[in-house]
Formats: structure tokens, sequence, C-alpha cells
């Protein structure tokens, strides 16, 4: 979906999540959702967290993390609960990627118990950086391989060049399995790298092509 402002892809978009969100509460009782970090999300999280829905039966976790304590101005979970677990949306539960210690593998296997038991996915709304990844799942990250096949666990720790601490991220499969995918874009510099990523080739070149070949059809949102 080509929107004309970013005005209105924010507001159109924390819509559908809602709705989606809703109707998956109505249908089982409760509902996941993986949202992205980065600046570029705030206005629709924002957005979405005005919505009157039945946000105590909300989980929200991200679809990736930075292993940094909440402090740090780098942190993802930072600015989701600036931005989207506010209003009525504060009422959700959040299940967070970061735990104290040393290293991710240090804290894995705690986070990895909390975010099985929330999944799958009903909604997961992802973004997509100009060299393709999305989430943590980077080209030429360390465990990149084992984050993109068939039997990854649900939660990985990654180590990608030029990233200058580990991160968290939810794997290939976990992302696919959403009942609703969403991949929110912004600028020329997405654009061409969606077409790019949209030509055949291996996913470990662009790993966005994991989740744009899902079994549940990608809506992709994108404006200028």
């Amino acid at each position: 979906m080509h929107y004309q402002s970013r005005e209105e892809l924010n507001a159109d978009l924390a819509e559908i999540v809602a709705r989606e969100l809703a109707e998956g509460v109505a249908a089982r009782g409760r509902a996941t959702l993986a949202v992205p970090g980065g600046t570029t999300p705030g206005p629709f999280l924002q957005a979405l967290s005005a919505w009157d829905i039945p946000w105590d039966k909300i989980t929200v976790m991200l679809t990736d993390e930075r292993f940094v304590p909440e402090s740090s101005d780098r942190s993802n979970t930072r600015l989701i609960r600036g931005t989207l677990l506010q209003n009525r949306a504060a009422a959700a539960r959040f299940v967070p990627f970061y735990a104290k210690g040393d290293a991710p593998e240090d804290v894995i296997d705690d986070l990895i118990a909390d975010v099985s038991a929330a999944l799958p996915l009903d909604v997961c709304v992802l973004g997509m950086g100009e060299d393709m990844h999305t989430a943590s799942i980077f080209p030429g990250a360390d465990r990149l391989d084992e984050a993109l096949s068939d039997d990854a666990p649900v939660l990985l720790p990654m180590r990608a060049p030029g990233a200058p601490e580990p991160r968290m991220t939810l794997s290939a499969p976990v992302l696919r399995a959403a009942r609703a995918l969403h991949l929110l874009i912004m600028g020329e510099g997405k654009s061409h790298a969606l077409e790019a990523a949209l030509k055949e080739g291996p996913a470990s070149e662009a790993p966005v092509r994991a989740v744009l070949s899902a079994p549940e059809p990608i809506t992709v949102h994108y404006a200028d």
C-alpha cells in the first residue's frame, strides 16, 4: 500500500493493527503483537496506543532488541514504553528481550520461555533496512543461517558487522508464522531495497525475503 503521506500511513496502519488485535482477542481470548524498534515506527505506535481495544488481553513484544539496559538511549524497550505502552495500551503485558547479564547467552533460556508462552504472533509489524535486514536478522550476522532455518529457536542472540552491541531477535520461523504480517518502510532508499528483495535470490543475502515469502501474505505499507 502506497500512501500519500507518512501521517496517513501511520493512522491507517494503527487502525488495521487495532482491528486485527481485537479480532484475535474475540476469537481466542488473547492476542500477541510484535513491533519494531527504532524511531520510524514511533508515530504509528503512538497512534495505536489510543485505540480502544482490550489491551489487558494483549501481549506486546519487540521483533528485536539491542542487548542494553532500558536506561540506555539505544534501548528499543525504552522507545516502546514511551510510544506504544501509553494511553489505553498501558494495560498491555510486555515481554522483554533483555535481562541483566554479561552476555545474551547468560539470560537467553529465561527469555525464550517467556516469549514462547506468548506465541504464536497474531500481528507482526516489521521494519527493513536498506541492507534488506529485518528484525535483527542481518546479512553477514554470526548466526544468520540458524535464524533463517526452519528449526530455529524462537529467540536468538545475534552479532552483526557494524552493530555496536549484540542483539536479540525473533527468528524467521516465528515471524513467518504470524497470523497477520505488515512491513513498514519509508523513503526512497528502502523502496529500492524492497524492489531488490522481491527479486529471486537467497534469504541469506536479503533476510527480509524470509517474511516476503511467508504463508500468509505480507502487507507492505510505504510512504516517501
